[in-house]
């Protein structure tokens, strides 16, 4: 099964690739969306059709996001929000369920603690996907992500991935 992790942002969204066959998991690609223009608006447009072309190349059956949470920057968090739904716009639109993690929840996953560092989750990407290069610390969690859903949610979704794959 093809499972994309995405770490939503306004100025940066991530996007990660990877395979799972059986209990084991091989890195395809992973990458950044960088957000282009003057308003918000377009920033938005950016980040959708630049998601849009990773899912028509990469075709993933399965997607999971990281949850937002809340900061003391309300405005700040508001955009995070609209960069998350494009996050999950993208998916649904090719017919995916999208998985939901919280940022502790991928850590331990990934790392065997909830508080890691950006450091130790890179690290630990590394070591589950030997060879891959990273394309900088959002792409890193992203795959991050998509390693937690393999985990957690890849099971739940398989049948439905198959079901779509054979139709």
């Amino acid at each position: 099964m093809r499972i994309i992790g995405i770490d939503p942002g306004l100025r940066n969204l991530g996007w990660g690739v990877i395979d799972v066959t059986g209990n084991r998991i091989s890195h395809v690609a992973n990458g950044v969306c960088h957000s282009q223009g003057n308003d918000l608006a377009q920033r938005l447009l950016s980040l959708h059709l630049q998601l849009t072309e990773v899912f028509t190349v990469h075709r993933p059956l399965s997607a999971a996001i990281e949850q937002t949470f809340v900061n003391k920057d309300g405005a700040g968090t508001l955009k995070l929000g609209q960069a998350r739904g494009i996050a999950m716009l993208v998916p649904a639109q090719a017919g995916l369920p999208v998985g939901e993690y919280a940022p502790n929840k991928v850590k331990k996953t990934v790392v065997g603690v909830g508080h890691a560092d950006k450091g130790q989750v890179a690290h630990m990407v590394k070591v589950q996907l030997p060879g891959v290069v990273l394309h900088g610390p959002d792409a890193t969690d992203a795959l991050a992500i998509a390693i937690c859903h393999a985990h957690h949610g890849g099971a739940s979704s398989l049948a439905a991935a198959v079901a779509r794959a054979t139709a």
